[in-house]
């Protein structure tokens, strides 16, 4: 089982924003934003301050995908 961010990015065209809009609203580092870009997981504290920023919960967010990354 591996997470998917698909609904974040989802968001964020809905909401006309970019990446770069959410590193600078959401004061992540670009590293957090490349793990996030490639589905890696992330700590707790970087998916509350995208909630925060979003006004969101992490459902709206992420969700677990049955498809290995092997």
């Amino acid at each position: 089982m591996s997470v998917t961010y698909k609904k974040l990015w989802k968001m964020l065209i809905d909401n006309n924003m970019k990446k770069k809009d959410l590193q600078q609203a959401a004061n992540l580092t670009s590293y957090a934003m490349h793990k996030l870009s490639k589905d890696d997981t992330v700590t707790t504290e970087i998916l509350e301050k995208i909630c925060i920023a979003l006004n969101c919960t992490v459902d709206d967010i992420m969700e677990f995908s049955s498809e290995n990354k092997f």
